[in-house]
């Protein structure tokens, strides 16, 4: 039997399905046809509430609301799904929506498909302060739900791809938003679940929205070449194997999808005619020694390219996918993949997890705690979440362990570990047991030594050297492992072992924050400032506030914002400065000092004032006045004395002020030679005077540079920052 599966034939199928909107006649008639024992009752129940509750809604294309509900439940049908699943999709949008609860439907449905329901449904009662924080909150809840019932993500699933396949009636920039979103996050998790078609839709359609040119060329191409070829690949193959005892065998072809040839096309630089698995032939048989012995016969048939075998049957994917693959090319000099498989594993390639989906009649033993594995990964990403009080956290530990790319790599007594693309030897040492990666001091790949960060590949051995039982890991493999299950690890042992240390650390990371944000507070507003922050970053305690940052828990960057609300209120509280109302009097030194003539001028070293800062004086005993900014925590501090109330007097800057003014910078910059001779030939190029200059090396191959420059004021101040910053390996210039 020879079957095509060609990309042209999906659009068309598609374009099918949006000229004709369904209904629930058509939803029901496919449910028959399908032989599955659906119950009808429910279903029909189901569909009355949705279409009450809708009632006139209309969708932007201005077709009636009710046809979204009933498409995502026929793509449900199309899986496989049960009938708590249709029902659940016929309803997902009620309790977003319209006035009907959950508790409604778990009243009317039960428990059951009260879950599915309120997985699915987006926490749209809850103010967020960006946009990454609702996203992640709501990724967060679909994925709580689904560790209870994986069929809340596979109707989340059949709901985005609808809405993909109708997304031209979004505006552009939402378009845009909800493609780059599926394509980050909801396509990933279709390839963890197995679900090869919904993943493969999603990102085509993802990319139609994203990069339409290179969509529109990809898909030209395709229609130029191949289809004539693979039928006439497809009865070779047929007769050949009947002429040697396989005559069952299912052959069907495919060509691979715009986003996948996208990928090697834009990302590896690789031509069209570089890329090898375009076209596609499928060998379906019945049983495994028949898999084996296709192989041999079309590599007898044809000439297999070298590197280009794959045993997916042995060495199965993460998401369950099993296959052989080779890449062979014929006379007509085309290269093309041969995929070959039992029925059973071609089910699990096309409809992953909801493939074994457990009707009530059930699945049992063995096949549940297969289902229990396939969705280890979901208990992974969130337990990692437990040790984060950030939840956009979570988006990242998608977007780098659903990777489609994954490498195999094989313990020494042949155990096969699964890891993301990129993750390192460390990651695997975690991957094998929290306790082999805390007691790892390097590790050995084929044999050889080698570093710490070394990339694990696909079909590498690798031994981990373990050290003694109370070494714990380093804080900076958290830079360096890619895993959310390695940086959970790792954060856990430091969590537990190291209290002490992380709230120092936390403490001390916090301190330098703050100094470099100008935030200085009073013994007196430090206290309450702590509370408040730990409250807002949900933490019982100001220690644990400190730990969680130690630990790596806290992202101090991600805090930075609340840092600065907490601290505007508190500078809202504080009370005015007390000034005296005398007449304007010019002093000698280029500031102006209400009620003082011709006096002394210094300016204080705590803050070094320039031109265009907001300056304060304070009249000294026997040295004049000190000008300081009125931000000084100086300043503050002594505004809160009464004693020296009355010696604060305005001052602020007069037109003729003096030339040159002195400045303090502090530079982070990377270590390298010849760095200080291009900071000073940079301070040289702008004619600024240098009256000082220090370096010093620095943790992680930096250096800190002082340098004491002489400016005319504010603006003239920020012209000199902005030139240092363009120096090579600079990273940052900030005002001492």
């Amino acid at each position: 039997m020879i079957m095509g599966n060609t990309e042209a034939t999906k659009e068309v199928k598609a374009a099918e399905e949006l000229k004709m909107p369904i209904t629930y006649d058509d939803l029901k008639k496919n449910m028959v046809d399908s032989g599955r024992p659906y119950d009808f009752e429910m279903i029909d129940r189901a569909y009355a509430l949705a279409a009450q509750a809708h009632g006139g809604q209309r969708r932007r294309s201005g077709e009636p609301y009710i046809c979204h509900p009933l498409s995502v439940a026929q793509i449900l049908v199309e899986l496989g799904m049960d009938s708590e699943s249709i029902a659940a999709a016929l309803m997902h949008d009620v309790a977003e929506d319209t006035p009907v609860t959950v508790a409604e439907i778990k009243q009317k449905f039960g428990p059951e498909v009260a879950l599915l329901v309120d997985g699915v449904t987006k926490l749209t009662q809850i103010k967020f302060s960006n946009v990454e924080d609702r996203q992640a909150e709501n990724l967060r809840k679909m994925l709580l739900a689904m560790s209870q019932d994986v069929r809340v993500m596979i109707i989340k699933l059949c709901d985005r791809l609808h809405n993909m396949r109708t997304g031209d009636a979004w505006p552009e920039q939402k378009r845009r938003d909800k493609a780059l979103e599926t394509m980050e996050v909801y396509a990933p998790i279709a390839h963890r679940l197995g679900i090869s078609n919904i993943k493969e839709e999603l990102e085509d359609r993802s990319l139609h929205y994203l990069d339409p040119i290179g969509y529109e060329t990809i898909r030209d191409l395709l229609n130029k070449h191949g289809d004539e070829f693979l039928h006439k690949v497809c009865h070779t193959i047929a007769r050949h194997l009947a002429e040697n005892g396989i005559p069952k065998a299912t052959i069907r072809h495919r060509v691979k999808s715009i986003y996948g040839i996208y990928r090697k096309m834009y990302m590896q630089n690789k031509d069209f005619e570089e890329i090898y698995d375009i076209y596609a032939v499928r060998i379906i048989l019945e049983n495994v020694p028949e898999c084996y012995t296709a192989l041999g016969l079309i590599h007898d048939m044809y000439h297999p390219l070298p590197n280009r075998f794959k045993d997916y049957i042995s060495t199965p994917k993460p998401n369950g996918y099993q296959s052989l693959h080779t890449t062979v090319i014929g006379r007509e000099a085309i290269p093309f993949e041969v995929q070959i498989r039992t029925w059973d594993m071609d089910r699990m390639a096309e409809y992953g997890i909801a493939a074994h989906w457990k009707y009530k009649a059930g699945i049992t033993g063995s096949s549940n705690d297969k289902l229990d594995e396939r969705l280890a990964w979901v208990r992974q990403l969130l337990e990692s979440q437990r040790s984060s009080a950030d939840a956009t956290d979570l988006l990242s530990d998608i977007k780098s362990d659903l990777l489609p790319e994954e490498v195999f790599a094989f313990t020494p007594r042949g155990d096969v570990i699964n890891l993301p693309a990129g993750a390192t030897v460390i990651d695997f040492a975690y991957a094998i047991h929290s306790a082999v990666g805390n007691r790892m001091i390097g590790a050995k790949v084929n044999n050889r030594i080698v570093s710490i960060d070394h990339k694990v590949q696909t079909g590498e051995i690798i031994e981990i050297l373990t050290g003694p039982e109370n070494r714990g890991p380093s804080r900076d493999w958290l830079n360096i492992v890619k895993t959310s299950e390695a940086k959970n690890k790792i954060r856990n042992w430091f969590k537990k072992e190291r209290r002490e240390e992380n709230i120092e650390e936390g403490r001390n990371a916090l301190e330098r924050e703050l100094r470099r944000n100008m935030i200085v507070l009073t013994d007196e507003q430090r206290t309450p400032f702590m509370e408040n922050l730990a409250r807002r970053n949900h933490c019982n305690t100001v220690d644990e506030m400190y730990g969680a940052i130690g630990y790596g828990g806290l992202q101090l960057s991600r805090m930075l914002s609340k840092i600065k609300e907490e601290y505007a209120k508190l500078k809202e509280t504080e009370p005015k400065p007390i000034t005296v109302e005398l007449k304007h009097v010019h002093s000698s030194d280029g500031v102006v000092v209400e009620g003082i003539d011709n006096c002394p001028i210094k300016f204080a070293k705590c803050c070094s004032p320039l031109p265009g800062d907001d300056i304060i004086g304070f009249v000294t005993r026997g040295f004049g006045v000190s000008i300081h900014k009125r931000d000084c925590a100086n300043v503050r501090e002594s505004m809160r004395h009464p004693e020296n109330a009355d010696r604060w007097v305005r001052a602020y800057w007069a037109d003729d002020a003096k030339e040159n003014y002195k400045a303090s910078l502090e530079l982070t910059c990377m270590d390298r030679a010849n760095l200080v001779s291009d900071i000073a030939l940079a301070l040289g190029d702008m004619r600024v005077p240098i009256y000082s200059l220090m370096a010093r090396a620095a943790e992680q191959g930096r250096a800190r540079m002082s340098v004491t420059v002489g400016i005319t004021n504010t603006e003239h101040l920020n012209s000199v920052v902005a030139r240092l910053k363009k120096v090579k390996d600079v990273i940052s210039v900030i005002r001492s």
